[in-house]
């Protein structure tokens, strides 16, 4: 068992939150999860910083996690430390034309922030659930937007505990993938450049696409958003219904019949019953279709 006295310690230093045996469960959109040893609740970068070096230092497996809304935990939980990024961290920041917010912040409290500025461009991301940092690390988008489209730069901590900057040239950002997706970086703050627009057309656009989300996603159950990524020239959504497999169900898990893009947690779900309906959607499309589809939500175990 690992002494986490030295990182409980730093936290408290810092008037951080810190949780023991915490449900994973209480911190993820599938509302699926067990324990981890030890949550400590992000307040600041320089927190961030002490403990990812005493993370290494220590020999201490850590797991960085935001709003949790692309992520599956097993059921038997967690060993090691989470950081949580959520709102603790997360404050936002206007000046002119830019908004620079920390890795926290959710993508809906900075869309609000930038109707409140007049500024448009970042309509795309209301309603997707996740936090600035998430968006960054999987490049997420929406009707047509992408957060490389409005990201200027962010910050990020390295394994060693090092602050560094990154202009968006350098972030590789393409279809839900970007510099962050393969290596060991923790973001921090995100820079984004908008412009100026009509509040009551952001406004209008904001509620469009809001009302587009509740009219053919299942948002009244758990779930991590889209389930698997868009196949080239295709959309997995569109196989997995020609196939056949909506309302496919393994224990609480199933294909909502709804949006068969998304596996939803129904009925008091486990880890094993949402790994099952998705090794049976890829099992099936892949025999029906020839296409190898491939999962988008991050398997945390």
């Amino acid at each position: 068992m690992n002494d986490y006295s030295i990182l409980e310690q730093t936290a408290e230093k810092y008037g951080a939150v810190v949780l023991k045996n915490e449900p994973m469960k209480n911190h993820t959109s599938f509302r699926i999860g067990g324990p981890c040893d030890v949550m400590i609740k992000i307040n600041c970068e320089a927190l961030l910083c002490e403990l990812i070096k005493q993370c290494r230092e220590n020999d201490i497996k850590y797991y960085v996690v935001g709003r949790g809304s692309n992520i599956l935990v097993c059921d038997e939980g967690l060993q090691g430390v989470v950081l949580l990024i959520g709102s603790d961290f997360g404050s936002v920041r206007v000046d002119g034309e830019y908004i620079e917010c920390n890795a926290g912040a959710s993508l809906a409290a900075v869309c609000a922030v930038a109707l409140e500025n007049e500024l448009t461009g970042l309509e795309f991301a209301y309603g997707i659930p996740g936090s600035v940092g998430g968006a960054i690390f999987m490049n997420a988008g929406a009707y047509g937007g992408e957060m490389k489209d409005v990201v200027v730069s962010c910050r990020y901590i390295t394994e060693k505990g090092d602050i560094k900057e990154i202009p968006l040239e350098k972030m590789e950002l393409s279809y839900r993938h970007s510099f962050f997706s393969e290596r060991n970086l923790c973001i921090t703050s995100v820079k984004m450049k908008l412009a100026k627009g009509e509040r009551e057309k952001i406004k209008d656009r904001m509620d469009t696409l809001m009302e587009r989300r509740k009219d053919k996603q299942p948002l009244e159950y758990p779930s991590a958003g889209s389930t698997f990524k868009r196949p080239e020239g295709d959309f997995a959504a569109r196989l997995i219904e020609v196939c056949g497999l909506k309302g496919t169900a393994c224990g609480g898990a199933e294909v909502s019949t709804k949006h068969s893009g998304f596996v939803i947690n129904k009925d008091n779900a486990t880890f094993d019953d949402v790994m099952g309906v998705v090794d049976i959607v890829k099992q099936r499309v892949k025999e029906q279709t020839g296409v190898t589809l491939e999962c988008e939500v991050l398997i945390m175990k």
